[in-house]
């Protein structure tokens, strides 16, 4: 599958059928810290990404009041 980072502006490449969950595991991102993008559709962590797909992973930003 491939793997867009936003964060760091880089593609990743991993082979195989992995739930979203366990893909943040394998890069060591925290799941609270990113949102996963399918297409236009946000994921949830048990959804399954096959091997021919792409997901975005977009990194969450929050902010306070002044």
């Amino acid at each position: 599958m491939k793997i867009i980072l936003r964060r760091e502006n880089e593609i990743k490449e991993i082979k195989g059928n992995y739930k979203v969950n366990e893909i943040l595991k394998i890069l060591n991102i925290n799941p609270e810290t990113v949102i996963v993008v399918k297409g236009d559709e946000i994921v949830t962590p048990d959804k399954l990404i096959k091997d021919d797909e792409e997901i975005e992973i977009i990194p969450v930003i929050s902010g306070g009041s002044t």
